[in-house]
């Protein structure tokens, strides 16, 4: 468990209960600045849905959902979601939504195989969001439209924090950078691909990194992309993979590239064919979720989630994600993070 400890960091709200009161006022900010930028209605979700519907999020297909019998329907197994990417759709369809329209919802899940660190938690908290679009929007110019939208919401954010805690001034930049996940590799060909998002991302304070889950040119993943919900294989208008993506924003506190938000168009019938053969995956064309997509019973979509653990972290100069929610550390990082000025919940 690598622990980034900032020298010399501190609270810079002073205390825990300003911190829990900005807590709060970032949630109520945004979300409220999403549903205008996207014109999103809030919806109730679900925390747990049954195995083997294929409704939950497989994440990059290696994570272990956390499984339980429920007593009442004779020990059928359910699941904690890893996220709603592919309930929201289904979601969608049975509220007959309108293109141009969507939906957002607080996501909680669990996700036992997280490698714990500044970052990650075993609870993960976040915005998830889905919106129907019309067959032909499903291209780079919509994607790129959409995050610029999140971004500005991310931006009045920052910027009503500024005027409700002066003490944290507005960071980002006026503009969001876009790059595809190939131009970076042929442009730091040497490094891993976390090397380039710091690179790119140093450079430029906020960035959407494109294409993610199809082999570049080298035969490596970017990142891994399950093969069901993002469309990360249809060529677009730039001639590269990919009609999804990640914003990342620079964090001087831990000098690195820091995801706030993973999204993308979301797969057709030929996209998820495609992607579940690339992947090995085509049994899953059985499942309830895939045979419904496949048969066109489901609208065509855009969406993604954004943490909001990792937002309050962010926009409010926090070192840890455990100074923004209440999750479960290792007593030996609880001890680091004491010595370093660091207070988890």
């Amino acid at each position: 468990m690598a622990l980034i400890k900032p020298e010399g960091y501190r609270n810079i709200l002073g205390s825990v209960e300003n911190t829990e009161k900005a807590i709060k006022y970032v949630k109520d900010m945004f979300q409220d600045n999403l549903s205008a930028q996207l014109a999103l209605l809030r919806v109730t979700a679900p925390m747990v849905v049954m195995r083997g519907t294929g409704i939950n999020d497989d994440l990059n297909s290696v994570e272990r959902p956390v499984t339980f019998p429920i007593k009442d329907m004779g020990d059928a197994p359910a699941e904690v979601v890893h996220s709603l990417a592919k309930w929201k759709r289904l979601k969608l369809a049975e509220m007959r939504t309108e293109p141009g329209r969507g939906i957002y919802t607080d996501m909680n899940a669990l996700r036992p195989d997280e490698e714990l660190d500044n970052i990650h938690s075993i609870y993960v908290d976040q915005w998830d969001w889905e919106k129907v679009i019309l067959p032909e929007q499903r291209n780079l110019d919509f994607l790129k439209q959409t995050v610029r939208r999140i971004y500005e919401a991310i931006k009045v954010t920052e910027n009503k924090v500024y005027v409700e805690f002066p003490e944290i001034k507005p960071e980002l930049p006026e503009e969001i950078f876009f790059i595809h996940s190939e131009e970076l590799r042929r442009m730091y060909p040497e490094m891993t691909p976390k090397e380039r998002e710091n690179a790119i991302v140093r450079k430029y304070g906020a960035v959407f990194v494109i294409g993610i889950g199809h082999a570049l040119e080298d035969g490596k993943l970017h990142d891994g992309r399950a093969a069901d919900y993002d469309d990360w294989s249809t060529v677009n208008e730039d001639g590269f993979f990919g009609l999804n993506g990640d914003i990342l924003l620079w964090n001087p506190l831990l000098g690195s590239a820091f995801e706030v938000s993973s999204m993308g168009i979301r797969v057709d019938q030929e996209a998820m064919r495609r992607q579940l053969g690339i992947r090995g995956e085509e049994h899953k064309a059985s499942l309830d979720f895939h045979k419904k997509l496949l048969a066109g019973g489901l609208p065509q979509t855009i969406g993604g989630g954004i943490g909001q653990s990792r937002l309050c972290m962010f926009l409010l100069r926090k070192a840890h994600v455990g100074e923004v929610q209440s999750s479960i550390w290792p007593e030996s990082m609880r001890r680091d993070c004491a010595e370093a000025g660091i207070e988890l919940f």
